[in-house]
């Protein structure tokens, strides 16, 4: 029996069903999926892998439904009936898949590891494709996001010195920020072939991925926590089920193929928000500016430049609450009420002034922490409402974790939300997420690993009726910066921070190549002109200083830094000149103008992925018709695109009084600035 579905085919063998690579000529099936019970055989001589679980090769195949763009195969053993789910979308070849696991015995069983999916037969040669296979992971850290390295197999560590090996090629994601090390995706590529793979695992806590080798061929397996790496187990009952969490696979000839299916199946799963609709601007003023000490009069000092710019939301972030000095307010946060020293006529009264100068107004909150001195909270909450591990409450710089399971967090922070909302005027709010809890909680819970994957989904189920609680307002998830972008959180929230960087010149080098982890639409970027002095201390220079210091190439370079994605405009607005306010007006109403495509563009990486100390960076979008490519040259005059198509025209969009000279040499175009570091922004129009 043969089962063909999209780009995979599966074929049964004596009630053995096995997924068989159509380009490996080598490969005779492997089980697509893996689950470990506890006080089972685990027959295999291979380490740490999670090939030969217990019950990979018990698995027998039972029935498969199948429609145009689902498939769901059943298989069975004596312990358990397992249910794997796939479905595809008609305009892309990405499939996403995910596994149930169901107990089918009288008696509890515990579950170790469950594979939401494994492909196998990577490389028409087997483990002798070890040079020709070329695998990118997406490093992370905070203010070095989504930095994609390759690396071959080989160099990895897989190559043939006998059948199988010991060797992995992983990443276990550990704990409750879900991609502080890493993002949850990947790029298999097959020189020989020039065929590319995109993974990735939708968790929004622990994960974990796998190459390795098993019978002379390649497999990746995909899947959430499991007991070696996330200290998961779970428990089941008679007749209880598991879901794994959702992974999907695209699939393409090159580079910008891949990314640009992935991207397509990603809009069909990402969340959505009415009134983000039109990707509105947002001016933050944490950024080079207020950090955690917000106040009253600042904010109305700096606002009604910012009207001028035409930025449609206007937020306050950290130290709109609390009475303690921002720079030592953590360890006391959590009531999320107004401060007074801060706010002396109340919150109300600056959101409504800023609402009177024509932009909507937003507040920022922590609401998964409590600070550990914060003893009003500390006196509300039970014992219950805190993540725990062995009996005692988590801390983590100075905060504890609320666990989102119990009734009176839940109770409270909904009205938290309302109190923001309908009392203090908020129509933006922007959750952050500033530390990590580590493997878990064992309370109320068989594991530590459990009890996290149970805390997690607990958090995103209490975000969705937020959501729906409060329609006309738009919730930003942030979490450090990207140390929580993940497609689990991505598909509760339409807006992501991408990073907390605070050096514009390094900006490129995530946003060049952020549209490979995180939708265009997404993935927010600041942009701070004036981005100088002491961070978390106030900017002790003057009008004149920023005038004499602050380049108009500074100002291009960082609203061009927020082009491809999402617009975060900060910093002291109110000192630059008019003519250097100009660019800034430029730049936010060229960026609205970008809008509508972007919603529908696909990513563009001519250069291919670029990393921090690159000469220059060039990133993009592009439709059928156009190429719309962000130009840094870091530190070199002249920049060659890698732009080979065939263009009709070739102009500069921003900024329009640009000097910089453009050219096509050799059917490439080149752009030439004066001096760098500087940046300019290209329309491109395709010949057809």
């Amino acid at each position: 029996m043969r089962i063909e579905f999209k780009s995979l085919r599966f074929e049964a063998e004596q009630k053995n069903i096995y997924l068989t690579s159509r380009q490996s000529a080598l490969s005779k099936g492997y089980p697509f999926v893996e689950v470990q019970i506890c006080g089972e055989n685990k027959d295999t001589h291979l380490g740490a892998k999670m090939a030969y679980s217990s019950e990979g090769k018990r698995l027998r195949y039972v029935s498969h439904k199948q429609t145009e763009n689902t498939l769901e195969i059943v298989q069975s053993s004596k312990l358990i009936e397992v249910k794997t789910f796939f479905t595809a979308y008609g305009d892309t070849n990405a499939v996403r898949v995910y596994t149930e696991v169901k107990n089918i015995t009288d008696k509890e069983i515990v579950l170790e590891e469950v594979s939401a999916f494994v492909l196998s037969g990577l490389g028409k040669k087997g483990i002798d494709s070890a040079k020709d296979l070329y695998f990118t992971r997406f490093t992370q850290s905070h203010h070095g996001e989504c930095q994609p390295r390759r690396f071959s197999f080989e160099e990895l560590g897989l190559f043939r010195a006998n059948t199988e090996s010991q060797k992995r090629i992983a990443c276990a994601n550990i704990g409750s920020w879900s991609t502080k090390e890493e993002l949850p995706q990947g790029i298999i590529e097959d020189k020989e072939t020039g065929e590319f793979i995109m993974f990735q695992i939708e968790s929004n806590s622990s994960w974990y991925y796998e190459i390795a080798d098993n019978k002379e061929q390649y497999y990746l397996y995909l899947g959430g926590a499991n007991l070696p790496f996330g200290g998961w187990s779970k428990p089941l009952q008679p007749n209880e089920t598991y879901h794994t969490p959702n992974v999907a696979l695209a699939f393409g000839d090159s580079l910008n193929e891949v990314v640009g299916k992935m991207t397509k199946y990603r809009r069909h799963i990402a969340g959505k928000c009415r009134v983000d609709e039109h990707l509105p601007t947002i001016f933050n003023e944490y950024m080079h500016l207020s950090w955690d000490s917000p106040t009253e009069d600042n904010t109305k000092k700096i606002a009604p430049i910012v009207a001028q710019t035409g930025v449609e939301y206007y937020v306050i972030d950290c130290g709109w609450h609390n009475e303690e000095d921002g720079d030592k307010v953590y360890p006391y946060i959590g009531q999320w009420k107004e401060s007074k020293a801060r706010f002396p006529h109340g919150v109300r009264a600056t959101t409504d002034y800023i609402r009177s100068l024509g932009m909507k107004a937003g507040l920022w909150i922590e609401p998964e922490v409590i600070g550990i001195q914060c003893q009003e909270m500390l006196n509300y909450y039970d014992d219950d409402c805190f993540l725990k591990r062995n009996g005692k409450r988590l801390a983590v710089m100075n905060r504890h974790f609320l666990d989102f399971r119990a009734k009176k967090v839940i109770g409270y922070m909904t009205e938290t939300i309302r109190r923001m909302v309908e009392d203090y005027g908020a129509e933006y709010i922007k959750f952050d997420y500033n530390q990590d809890c580590g493997v878990g909680t064992d309370y109320l819970s068989f594991c530590a690993g459990e009890g996290l994957e149970q805390c997690a989904k607990a958090y995103l189920k209490w975000v969705d009726d937020i959501r729906v609680k409060f329609p006309n307002v738009l919730f930003e998830t942030c979490s450090s910066g990207g140390m929580r972008m993940d497609y689990q959180t991505l598909s509760n929230f339409s807006i992501v921070s991408t990073s907390d960087q605070t050096d514009y010149i390094k900006y490129p080098y995530i946003a060049g190549n952020i549209l490979s982890g995180v939708l265009p639409e997404q993935a927010a970027v600041w942009s701070y002109p004036v981005g100088v002095g002491e961070i978390g201390k106030p900017l002790p220079y003057d009008a004149a200083w920023v005038k004499e210091n602050i380049s108009n190439e500074r100002i291009v370079i960082n609203m061009i830094n927020s082009f491809l994605g999402r617009m975060h405009l900060a910093s002291h607005l109110e000192l630059l000149t008019e003519e250097q306010l100009e660019f800034v007006k430029e730049g936010v109403e060229y960026y609205k103008t970008l809008s509508v495509e972007k919603k529908k563009a696909l990513p563009y990486f001519p250069n291919g992925f670029t990393r921090f100390g690159d000469e220059n960076v060039v990133a993009g979008f592009e439709t059928e018709q156009m190429i719309y490519l962000a130009v840094w040259g870091i530190k070199e005059t002249t920049v060659k695109t890698g732009v080979q198509v065939s263009v009709e025209k070739v102009k500069i969009t921003y900024p329009l009084a640009s000097s910089v000279k453009i050219s096509v040499e050799n059917g490439m175009i080149v752009v030439k600035f004066e001096k760098a570091p500087n940046a300019v922004f290209l329309e491109i129009k395709k010949d057809r």
